[in-house]
């Protein structure tokens, strides 16, 4: 099965996608600092190869790192507030929690031996040097490779900076044929031109090309991609001219910077005139896209729908796009500098305010079909699609916020995506959304009203019961105000989950009670039908009426398996199994509670595998297993201190945890407890799971 990248201990390096030419001395020297420094930064000029040489060098240190090398992207972040959740989010670590970002990472960081590579923080520099001092201060077994324009200025920095690839010229005496430029060229021609050699009648033109573009290897890339149609003469000539124009366009600029901007503008004129134009229309997508999305958004005047797929063709066999197959499918991106340079056209278009609505529009359609197939037979394809578009939200969001009149839509957006933020796995971020749109949003509405009730959700999944309740009852208020029956349901569905949480059993049951009497029909199952018969069933377990939960939560199982729904009917199972411990029927206790393991798996739902672990944990006591019940309870409290509050800071799951960590002190001995609840505690979640499952499954995930 297939697991979110976060939980692999190896990392979640990026592949590389090309043959890495030459550098050999300066791989050599980066391997040798970040040996004799903890936070090294490569410094360069845009285009140089800054993000390719880290990711060279990163694969190539893997092993020197016991708990692997990371990956994290700063390229597309604009707020230097979320640099922190950023770098959270790339390590794979859910934020369920309600404490603050400082406090998880650097609690998760603890003694790791890792590499963490930080690309592209040059518009975010005191935001990161302010972060990395406090990382690497708390955090021995950290080390920060970082790329920038520009140094950090942090304290322990050392900065190694990425100049041009040597050119032909640059040590006297040396074969051109070896040269790395001239390699590079070589490489990326015979890549589009397959019988393209080089040949003592072709590399001086070569050599003199690579000159003329200062080595700087994305200049040089760009000019091999017009191989197909031009011979290196041609492109000399070309270039010549070109570089000519736009070298005195500003006289300020370093001269490696306009002959960059030289490159990327001569490649954009060779482009046809709607290609110009689609360029920079996609420009406003962050991350990568998929062609409905192209369509969408870029097609309007001077550029018909039906002519995008031909037009994206095109622009990935200019290497203007790069492509990629996923599972959710085949999906476009720009690569960032080519990105900025659309970003300015489309700027001198004059359509920058209007293609970024375009682009909201379109995600906020898709965030309300992806709700509402949500819990359907395509849930785990909607998790993964959504996953997928994460930076394009973020970028619809942050156009919500910052755009006069926005703010509604940023309500809906935010809000159509409740099973993101709750059950994804992205909590932290979704509050932190949506505690910042409702503050610009004080009129009541019934968008502000479904925030409301999505904010009190996500407050409970992070154990903020003291939240969870005051974002419910204004809700509650609001709605009521608004004539919004429905939201007034979800709120007393949020409250009664509130009381759950808090042992007061009479009035959860009786608040739950009404969500299902409502919700009945079945037309809304999540979050209103489904999450109360599950809570519910949990109350009369607790008030020991188990055979009243057991039928509920077979209603319940049978309504999921009839929709295909694998989200709540995992909660559903894992409470099933809760049941049958609480009746004695040991081997179905533990067969449903690795089920609703198993089906957790293809989501990255934290919370929930937790909760599951406890009664695999307390089960494999029961069965005589108390090691294994120490080692997963060991691993269980520390990825809940990880990744949220403690069995949700609730008096019931409390006890029975207590209860459970007793009975294996008990019966292994001091020693021997401590010693099997130290082993768990190394496990990442992953290996947590497989350990509870008691095999080494992997599984296929889903298809929608």
């Amino acid at each position: 099965m297939t697991t979110p990248a976060g939980w692999r201990r190896d990392g979640n390096l990026p592949n590389e996608l090309t043959s890495f030419v030459g550098r050999t001395r300066l791989l050599t020297t980066l391997r040798q600092r970040l040996g004799e420094h903890r936070l090294v930064t490569v410094t360069g000029i845009g285009g140089v190869g800054k993000s390719r040489t880290a990711l060279r060098i990163a694969h190539q240190m893997r092993s020197d790192f016991k708990d692997g090398v990371w990956f994290a992207d700063l390229a597309r972040l604009q707020d230097s507030g979320m640099v922190r959740h950023t770098i959270t989010s790339a390590l794979g670590i859910a934020d369920q929690s309600a404490r603050s970002a400082d406090e998880t990472l650097v609690e998760w960081l603890g003694d790791r031996e890792i590499l963490l590579i930080i690309d592209t923080c040059e518009h975010l520099v005191d935001a990161c040097a302010a972060l990395f001092e406090d990382l690497l201060g708390n955090a021995a077994g950290l080390t920060i490779l970082a790329t920038s324009r520009q140094s950090l200025n942090a304290r322990g920095e050392h900065t190694v900076t990425i100049p041009p690839l040597a050119v032909p010229g640059d040590f006297p005496g040396e074969d051109v044929f070896t040269n790395e430029a001239v390699q590079l060229f070589v490489a990326r021609a015979s890549a589009v031109v397959p019988n393209f050699m080089l040949d003592e009648h072709n590399v001086g033109p070569v050599a003199e090309l690579c000159r003329r573009l200062d080595g700087i290897p994305l200049a040089i890339e760009l000019a091999a991609v017009r191989m197909r149609a031009l011979s290196v003469e041609q492109i000399l000539g070309l270039l010549a001219d070109r570089f000519s124009l736009l070298a005195g366009a500003s006289r300020t600029a370093l001269p490696r910077h306009q002959t960059l901007r030289a490159a990327i503008g001569w490649s954009h004129e060779l482009c046809e005139p709607a290609e110009r134009l689609l360029w920079a229309r996609l420009s406003v997508f962050a991350g990568d896209f998929e062609l409905d999305a192209a369509r969408y958004v870029c097609s309007g005047d001077s550029l018909p729908s039906e002519d995008i797929m031909e037009l994206i063709s095109s622009l990935v066999e200019k290497s203007i796009l790069l492509s990629d197959g996923t599972p959710s499918g085949h999906r476009y991106r720009l690569i960032d500098t080519l990105r900025q340079y659309g970003e300015e056209w489309l700027d001198k278009l004059g359509e920058t305010a209007a293609i970024r609505e375009k682009h909201r529009d379109y995600y906020l359609q898709l965030a309300k079909r992806s709700e509402d197939a949500w819990s359907g037979a395509r849930q785990v394809y909607w998790y993964v699609r959504m996953r997928h578009e994460h930076d394009n939200i973020r970028v619809a969001l942050d156009h919500c916020l910052s755009t006069p009149g926005e703010v509604q839509a940023g309500l809906k957006l935010l809000s159509s995506l409740w099973f993101m933020w709750v059950a994804c796995g992205l909590a932290r971020e979704g509050r932190l959304y949506l505690e910042k749109t409702l503050e610009l949003a004080r009129q009541p509405s019934p968008d502000r009203c479904k925030a409301l009730w999505v904010l009190s959700y996500i407050n409970s999944a992070q154990g903020n019961i003291t939240g969870a309740i005051e974002a419910a009852e204004q809700c509650s208020s609001d709605a009521v105000r608004v004539g919004d029956s429905g939201a007034v349901i979800l709120a007393t569905k949020m409250l009664g989950t509130a009381a759950f949480l808090q042992n007061d059993l009479q009035k959860a049951s009786a608040l739950l009670g009404v969500a299902i009497e409502f919700h009945k029909s079945g037309r809304e199952l999540n979050p209103g039908l489904l999450p109360s018969i599950v809570e519910l069933s949990m109350v009369l377990l607790i008030q020991n009426e188990p055979a009243e939960a057991e039928v509920l939560l077979r209603d319940c199982i049978a309504v999921c398996t009839q929709r295909g729904e694998l989200w709540l009917r995992s909660y559903a199972i894992y409470a099933l199994a809760s049941v049958y411990q609480a009746m004695g029927r040991s081997p179905e206790a533990m067969s449903n509670a690795r089920e609703a393991l198993r089906l957790k798996r293809y989501f990255h739902d934290v919370l929930g595998i937790g909760l599951a672990i406890e009664v695999v944990a307390k089960q494999a006591l029961e069965d005589g297993q108390a090691e294994l019940a120490a080692r997963l309870m060991g691993g269980g409290q520390a990825n809940w201190r990880t990744f949220g509050m403690p069995q949700l800071g609730s008096p019931f799951f409390n006890s029975e945890h207590e209860r459970c960590v007793k009975e294996c002190r008990r019966v292994l001995g001091e020693e021997a407890h401590e010693k099997a609840f130290a082993q768990g505690r190394k496990l990442n979640l992953e290996e947590l799971i497989v350990l509870a499952l008691g095999d080494h499954e992997d599984g296929q995930v889903l298809q929608g």
